[in-house]
């Protein structure tokens, strides 16, 4: 099964999480391509799609929502996953995080019904508004890698568990190793 794993990052806290989830699918035999959503041009060779984007004001990323609205139609024809990162504290590890009216449209749009919402990161050197004006009481690493790699896994198995004709390409199961 080949994956792409895309993102929307200003600061480059989003493509953080994006590296940590491509390790765990890596690890788990999975073939994985991590790359910004300006990078990639179209979706069609990968059995798979993670989607992720920056959270600012309760909205994605204007590069990430328009990566899912011109692949909309590649996007409904295979598993779609999205994330996003955001909080600035430690909410995201203590509750789940619905993803917002925003990202809940562009899930209905592609068939996506898999979301999670990660804790973000803010550089205490962090400049441009309103980031400089959050450094003050924001700034910090709020991403947890066990968060990270337990969805991933949970991903894994969520994409062993749909019937072929979900995949664009034909995959088998034993095509790879079953996580642990």
């Amino acid at each position: 099964m080949t994956v792409l794993i895309t993102y929307g990052t200003k600061m480059g806290g989003t493509a953080g999480l994006a590296d940590m989830l491509g390790k765990a699918f890596t690890t788990a035999g999975l073939d994985v391509e991590v790359r910004p959503v300006l990078e990639v041009e179209q979706v069609e060779r990968f059995d798979a799609v993670i989607v992720g984007s920056a959270l600012y004001m309760g909205h994605w990323r204007r590069d990430a929502r328009r990566f899912v609205k011109r692949n909309a139609d590649a996007l409904r024809d295979r598993p779609v996953v999205f994330f996003s990162s955001g909080p600035l504290d430690d909410s995201a590890t203590t509750q789940p995080i619905p993803p917002t009216k925003q990202v809940r449209r562009l899930m209905d749009r592609v068939g996506s019904t898999e979301h999670m919402t990660f804790g973000g990161k803010l550089d205490q050197d962090a400049t441009g508004f309103p980031a400089h004006a959050m450094v003050k009481e924001h700034a910090g690493d709020w991403r947890d890698q066990s968060q990270v790699t337990a969805w991933a896994h949970h991903i894994i198995g969520y994409l062993d568990g749909l019937p072929a004709e979900r995949f664009s390409r034909t995959t088998r199961t034993g095509d790879r190793p079953t996580p642990s």
